[in-house]
């Protein structure tokens, strides 16, 4: 495992030293982190698709502050490949303004961003980008009115058809897609990804970024979550979250603010996850991508938090011994001596 690194949306502002990726390397590398997660909004996306010159020239502008990119962020893109209806205007907000008010024309300029990033991801020498998968289905989450039949699975179909060509474009540059499992998405939780992964045949290159905020806040097992599907976590967040039960509200928040919501995000440390668990389950099973500090806190402020973050990743890193501990023990075979250490007689053969 890889880190720590810093998740860099969450930072931007229209100040310095949040203004610029330049600006924000700086920042982060006095802070202690080596690598950064960045949005493709930072960037020239479109030259880094095409320009080897651009991407080895964009390697040394971070290498100057001792940092590595770790993957492409294609959020807003992932999110405006499926938007339902009722959200359109409210999405509208990330997509380009001479775009506005026209589904199509959104969903078709998300598709050409995800595939250079694809393209720009091969070219920096990437293995992963992540994002979200966008939904169809959300505002049907609540089977209340009932579903007709079908709907769900026609949902998760269509969702397949919209990224499967996107995945073998990203198959094609030998990178990874990461999809964030979030509420809002359709991706949200196991079940939902393996409905995905049946939707795309089980493609090779539909992969999960891991955030055990996320499956906290909805009461999941998110330890056991990296048992089940290690093999396709290619990408982590490492990000808080607490879940204080009341007597007037639930999981759904009751439309409060983030501060008032039972669940909520929070900064590193300041929550319940159990990080030294996840960090030993992840080793274990032999991740070898970035930890990533995402920051979303309702309490503490987020310069505050980036700062301790770097710390609390670098404490909670595993450095695998050299030897395992049964390597210490004697491995030749030495059969009178293990007959003699059982007290039995000498094998004569007979």
């Amino acid at each position: 495992m890889k880190g720590p690194a810093v998740f860099l949306t969450q930072f931007q502002r229209q100040h310095p030293p949040f203004d610029t990726l330049d600006n924000l390397a700086q920042w982060v590398s006095a802070l202690g982190y080596c690598g950064i997660q960045v949005p493709v909004e930072l960037i020239d996306l479109g030259l880094a698709a095409e320009s080897d010159a651009y991407c080895d020239e964009l390697h040394g502008r971070l290498a100057v502050h001792g940092l590595e990119l770790t993957e492409l962020s294609t959020h807003f893109q992932g999110r405006m490949m499926a938007v339902p209806a009722a959200y359109d205007e409210l999405f509208d907000m990330f997509a380009p303004p001479a775009i506005r008010g026209n589904p199509a024309a959104r969903q078709e300029w998300a598709e050409q961003r995800l595939r250079l990033a694809a393209a720009a991801s091969r070219r920096l020498g990437l293995n992963a980008s992540v994002t979200f998968s966008g939904s169809l289905l959300w505002h049907l989450v609540y089977p209340w009115p009932p579903r007709p039949a079908g709907l769900v699975e026609e949902g998760f179909a269509e969702l397949g058809r919209r990224w499967r060509p996107i995945l073998d474009a990203y198959d094609a540059a030998g990178v990874d897609v990461c999809y964030e499992l979030h509420p809002g998405e359709d991706l949200h939780d196991g079940v939902t990804f393996e409905r995905f992964l049946d939707s795309v045949s089980g493609h090779r290159r539909a992969s999960i970024l891991y955030d055990p905020s996320h499956l906290h806040l909805q009461h999941m097992d998110y330890l056991g979550f990296i048992d089940i599907y290690h093999e396709r976590i290619k990408a982590f967040h490492v990000k808080d979250a607490e879940f204080q039960p009341s007597a007037r509200s639930g999981v759904y928040g009751g439309y409060q603010a983030w501060i008032d919501r039972p669940g909520r995000f929070r900064s590193l440390g300041d929550g319940q996850i159990d990080f030294k668990g996840i960090f030993s389950r992840l080793v274990r099973h032999g991740y070898a991508g970035w930890a990533v500090m995402e920051w979303e806190c309702c309490l503490k402020h987020p310069e505050d938090s980036a700062r301790e973050g770097a710390q609390f990743i670098r404490e909670h890193m595993i450095r695998r011994p050299e030897k395992s501990v049964s390597s210490y023990s004697l491995n030749t075979v030495d059969a009178p001596r293990n007959r003699r250490l059982l007290g039995l007689e000498p094998d004569t053969g007979n």
